[in-house]
Protein backbone atom coordinates (compact mmCIF):
# COMPACT_ATOMS: atom_id res chain seq x y z
CA UNK A 1 0.00 0.00 0.00
CA UNK A 2 1.47 3.34 -1.04
CA UNK A 3 0.90 6.26 1.29
CA UNK A 4 0.03 9.53 -0.33
CA UNK A 5 2.09 12.46 0.94
CA UNK A 6 0.00 14.87 2.91
CA UNK A 7 -0.70 18.01 0.94
CA UNK A 8 0.56 21.15 2.63
CA UNK A 9 -2.20 23.22 4.12
CA UNK A 10 -0.04 26.11 5.32
CA UNK A 11 3.54 27.27 5.38
CA UNK A 12 5.69 26.26 8.34
CA UNK A 13 6.49 28.70 11.13
CA UNK A 14 10.04 28.98 9.79
CA UNK A 15 8.79 29.82 6.29
CA UNK A 16 6.30 32.31 7.72
CA UNK A 17 9.16 34.01 9.55
CA UNK A 18 11.08 34.27 6.27
CA UNK A 19 8.04 35.87 4.64
CA UNK A 20 7.58 38.20 7.62
CA UNK A 21 11.11 39.56 7.12
CA UNK A 22 10.45 40.07 3.41
CA UNK A 23 7.12 41.80 4.02
CA UNK A 24 8.62 44.11 6.66
CA UNK A 25 11.42 45.09 4.27
CA UNK A 26 8.86 45.81 1.54
CA UNK A 27 6.84 47.97 3.97
CA UNK A 28 9.93 49.98 4.91
CA UNK A 29 10.78 50.47 1.23
CA UNK A 30 7.20 51.52 0.39
CA UNK A 31 7.08 53.93 3.34
CA UNK A 32 10.35 55.52 2.19
CA UNK A 33 8.94 56.00 -1.30
CA UNK A 34 5.69 57.41 0.08
CA UNK A 35 7.64 59.85 2.22
CA UNK A 36 9.64 60.92 -0.83
CA UNK A 37 6.50 61.49 -2.92
CA UNK A 38 4.82 63.47 -0.15
CA UNK A 39 7.95 65.58 0.29
CA UNK A 40 8.03 66.24 -3.46
CA UNK A 41 4.37 67.26 -3.40
CA UNK A 42 5.00 69.61 -0.50
CA UNK A 43 8.02 71.19 -2.16
CA UNK A 44 6.25 71.36 -5.51
CA UNK A 45 3.45 73.44 -4.05
CA UNK A 46 5.83 75.83 -2.27
CA UNK A 47 8.15 76.60 -5.17
CA UNK A 48 5.52 77.93 -7.53
CA UNK A 49 6.39 81.49 -8.48
CA UNK A 50 3.58 83.78 -9.67
CA UNK A 51 5.71 84.98 -12.61
CA UNK A 52 6.42 81.45 -13.83
CA UNK A 53 2.86 80.14 -13.52
CA UNK A 54 1.68 81.24 -16.95
CA UNK A 55 2.83 78.60 -19.45
CA UNK A 56 4.13 76.15 -16.87
CA UNK A 57 0.84 75.93 -15.00
CA UNK A 58 -0.31 72.91 -17.00
CA UNK A 59 3.00 71.14 -16.45
CA UNK A 60 2.82 71.81 -12.72
CA UNK A 61 -0.68 70.37 -12.58
CA UNK A 62 0.39 67.24 -14.46
CA UNK A 63 3.40 66.75 -12.16
CA UNK A 64 1.26 67.24 -9.03
CA UNK A 65 -1.27 64.69 -10.27
CA UNK A 66 1.50 62.23 -11.11
CA UNK A 67 3.00 62.56 -7.62
CA UNK A 68 -0.43 62.21 -6.00
CA UNK A 69 -1.11 59.05 -8.03
CA UNK A 70 2.24 57.55 -7.06
CA UNK A 71 1.68 58.43 -3.38
CA UNK A 72 -1.77 56.85 -3.54
CA UNK A 73 -0.33 53.65 -5.03
CA UNK A 74 2.28 53.46 -2.27
CA UNK A 75 -0.44 53.87 0.40
CA UNK A 76 -2.41 51.05 -1.22
CA UNK A 77 0.69 48.83 -1.36
CA UNK A 78 1.47 49.53 2.31
CA UNK A 79 -2.10 48.58 3.22
CA UNK A 80 -1.82 45.29 1.26
CA UNK A 81 1.52 44.53 2.94
CA UNK A 82 0.13 45.27 6.41
CA UNK A 83 -2.73 42.87 5.65
CA UNK A 84 -0.09 40.29 4.69
CA UNK A 85 1.53 40.83 8.10
CA UNK A 86 -1.80 40.05 9.74
CA UNK A 87 -2.16 36.87 7.67
CA UNK A 88 1.36 35.84 8.70
CA UNK A 89 0.56 36.31 12.38
CA UNK A 90 -2.71 34.39 11.88
CA UNK A 91 -0.78 31.67 10.03
CA UNK A 92 -3.08 31.98 7.02
CA UNK A 93 -0.46 33.67 4.83
CA UNK A 94 0.04 32.12 1.43
CA UNK A 95 -3.32 30.41 1.26
CA UNK A 96 -5.31 31.30 -1.88
CA UNK A 97 -8.51 33.07 -0.85
CA UNK A 98 -10.48 31.42 -3.69
CA UNK A 99 -9.17 27.86 -3.95
CA UNK A 100 -7.71 27.37 -0.47
CA UNK A 101 -4.50 25.87 -1.87
CA UNK A 102 -1.05 27.17 -1.06
CA UNK A 103 0.20 29.97 -3.26
CA UNK A 104 3.58 29.00 -4.70
CA UNK A 105 6.63 30.26 -2.86
CA UNK A 106 8.13 31.88 -6.00
CA UNK A 107 4.90 33.87 -6.47
CA UNK A 108 4.96 35.05 -2.85
CA UNK A 109 8.60 36.04 -3.17
CA UNK A 110 7.73 38.12 -6.24
CA UNK A 111 4.46 39.52 -4.85
CA UNK A 112 4.54 39.13 -1.05
CA UNK A 113 1.01 40.49 -0.61
CA UNK A 114 -0.58 38.06 -3.11
CA UNK A 115 -3.82 36.45 -1.98
CA UNK A 116 -4.50 34.43 -5.13
CA UNK A 117 -2.66 31.55 -6.73
CA UNK A 118 -1.71 32.04 -10.37
CA UNK A 119 -4.49 29.65 -11.42
CA UNK A 120 -7.11 31.56 -9.41
CA UNK A 121 -5.79 34.93 -10.65
CA UNK A 122 -6.10 33.84 -14.28
CA UNK A 123 -9.58 32.40 -13.68
CA UNK A 124 -10.76 35.60 -11.95
CA UNK A 125 -9.85 37.68 -15.02
CA UNK A 126 -12.32 35.79 -17.19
Amino acid sequence: MVEKAAELVRYSDLELEEFRVIVEAKIAEAEDRLSYYLKQLSEHGQTEDAKVRGLDDGLNTIESERLQTMASRQKKLINHLRNAQIRISNKTYGICRISGVLISKPRLLAVPHATLSIKAKVASRR
